[in-house]
């Protein structure tokens, strides 16, 4: 079985992953996409969006390599509240998500299972994080399991102490206001210390182990 982890989530100085009022216009909150600043230019994401070139970055690279699984929450997955009006709504990503493993999204509210090209597929699951971790553990096999957000579903698996390794991107930006990662986490009596620190032109990466 592989590790739990956090990669390439992006926070700003004050501590938010989001800002607020997440929508259909603003993913993220209003000017939460600012904490990815430092990942639209490198060649992953350019790569992950149809497009050459871009800025070579190890901990862009690493995002999104060796996982067998994810899970992300609902919001992560769209901007649709309470039950599902229909099954309209596939995701941000189009019919190719960058995911290619199964994706298992926390919710409260059921719906099949959504084949999607390149290999992805989502599976909604609303009987916990607990359930989410078991499914997504037994479909990744060997290889790890990515915690893909947003704010909520980290700290949720944090909390919880299932996260083994997390990659946080810290950007120079302030929010002041939003959704914050690290309100009431003792993160030291959670066992989390730093391991490594790496300061970059767009954002300063730690990266944290349990």
């Amino acid at each position: 079985m592989g590790k739990v982890r956090v990669a390439g989530f992006g926070v700003s100085i004050d501590g938010f992953g989001a800002g607020p009022d997440q929508g259909l216009e603003h993913p993220l909150g209003k000017r939460g996409g600012e904490v990815m600043n430092w990942f639209f230019p490198t060649r992953a994401f350019r790569s992950m969006t149809g497009q050459d070139g871009g800025t070579e970055d190890r901990f862009a690279d690493a995002g999104m390599k060796g996982f067998g699984a994810f899970i992300i929450g609902r919001n992560m997955f769209g901007p649709i509240r309470g039950a599902w009006p229909d099954d309209a709504w596939k995701g941000w990503w189009g019919d190719n998500p960058p995911y290619h493993a199964p994706t298992f999204i926390l919710t409260h509210h059921a719906r099949p299972p959504i084949v999607m090209e390149g290999g992805t597929t989502f599976h909604f699951v609303t009987d916990g994080i607990e359930a989410a971790l078991v499914q997504a553990q037994a479909a990744a096999g060997d290889l790890d399991v990515k915690i893909g957000g947003g704010v909520s579903t980290v700290r949720q698996y944090l909390l919880a102490g299932a996260i083994d390794e997390m990659h946080l991107a810290i950007s120079p930006v302030v929010l002041g206001r939003g959704e914050s990662l690290f309100a009431g986490v003792d993160l030291p009596s959670l066992g989390y210390k730093v391991t490594e620190a790496v300061p970059m032109e767009l954002a300063t990466h730690l990266v944290l182990t349990r």
